[in-house]
Parts: C-alpha cells; sequence; structure tokens
C-alpha cells in the first residue's frame, strides 16, 4: 500500500525557489514510478515530471524543463520536485502520483496513477 503525504507549498515572489516533497508512509514506494501533476483553477491536471523507479529515466514538460527537477530517495521513502525561477504561470496545486504499472510510455497520463497526494499549493505572485 502507498499513502503519500505533501509538504512544502506556499506563496512565492517570481523568480524563487520552491522545493516540494512527497513521503509514502507505505512499505513499497521503491517499486513506484513517481510523478508530479499541477492543477490550476479552471484547467486540466497537467503532467509535470516523472522519474522511475531507479532514479533514471526522468521525464520534464516542455513548459517546466531547465527549471524544475524530480528527484527520489527511496530509502527515506520520498520523493521531491525542486523549482527555480517560478513564474505567475506556475500558479497551481501541485500533487505527486505513483504507481507499480506506470512507465516509460503512459508516464505523462494521471490515469496511469493510482496513489496520490493530497495536494499543496504553489502561488507564484508579486
Amino acid at each position: 500500500q502507498v499513502r503519500l503525504v505533501q509538504s512544502g507549498g506556499g506563496l512565492v515572489q517570481p523568480g524563487d525557489s520552491l522545493q516540494l516533497s512527497c513521503v509514502d508512509s507505505g512499505r513499497t514506494f521503491s517499486l513506484n514510478y513517481m510523478a508530479w501533476f499541477r492543477q490550476a483553477p479552471g484547467k486540466q491536471r497537467e503532467f509535470v515530471a516523472a522519474i522511475s523507479q531507479t532514479g533514471s529515466p526522468r521525464f520534464y514538460a516542455d513548459s517546466v524543463k531547465g527549471r524544475f527537477t524530480i528527484s527520489r530517495d527511496n530509502a527515506k521513502k520520498t520523493g521531491s520536485l525542486r523549482m527555480n525561477n517560478l513564474n505567475p504561470e506556475d500558479t497551481a496545486v501541485y500533487y505527486c502520483a505513483a504507481d507499480p504499472s506506470a512507465y516509460s510510455e503512459n508516464y505523462a497520463i494521471a490515469n496511469a496513477y493510482t496513489y496520490w497526494g493530497q495536494g499543496v499549493q504553489v502561488t507564484v505572485s508579486s
């Protein structure tokens, strides 16, 4: 069983950095592909980044490539999303997700993930 608890959201200014964390209180974190999605008001949930069980490969949406970094520490059952150079378009609720069956062909599809964190708000505003 996977139970994901998120932390790290908040209000920041354009250009600032923020790190989100996702901790699994279960026992099978290392068996799961992991991803981050986000949902802005009035918009559909969109893919942000994904990472395989071993930490490689990693995938990013074009809108965050070069600014965001996804990582994981299987020993600590923790996944992270480091977000640099944030801009107002990054404002959204961010969700971490995990699934043992996700893989390199469907990592960007929300329906590929069974387990979800509670979501944290990230607001970028001056």
